[in-house]
C-alpha cells in the first residue's frame, strides 16, 4: 500500500461525498482504486447506495415527528463527536 491509498477507515468517511459526486478527481480516483480491491469496502457501497434509493422512495409522512426528533438529535450528537475528534 502507498502512501496515496486510502484505507478501509477514510473509504467510510469518504462514502457519502463520492456518492454525492462532491470528490476532487484525485480522492474519486483512489476511492475507486480502493473499491477495485476491498471486496468490503464495495459490498458497503452498495449497501449505502440501496438503503439511500429505498429511503428516498419513503413519504415524508411515514416518520413520525418522535422519530424525527430522535434521529435528529442522534445525529447532532454523533455529529458533535465526530468534530470533537
Amino acid at each position: 500500500m502507498s502512501t496515496d491509498d486510502l484505507n478501509c477507515d477514510e473509504i467510510v468517511e469518504l462514502v457519502t461525498a463520492y456518492l454525492d459526486n462532491a470528490l476532487d478527481e484525485h480522492t474519486r480516483r483512489r476511492f475507486e482504486q480502493h473499491l477495485a480491491t476491498c471486496t468490503g469496502c464495495d459490498r458497503y457501497l452498495e449497501q449505502i447506495r440501496r438503503t439511500s434509493t429505498e429511503l428516498g422512495r419513503l413519504p415524508p409522512e411515514h416518520l413520525s415527528d418522535q422519530a424525527r426528533a430522535d434521529l435528529l438529535t442522534a445525529f447532532r450528537g454523533w455529529h458533535s463527536v465526530e468534530q470533537a475528534q
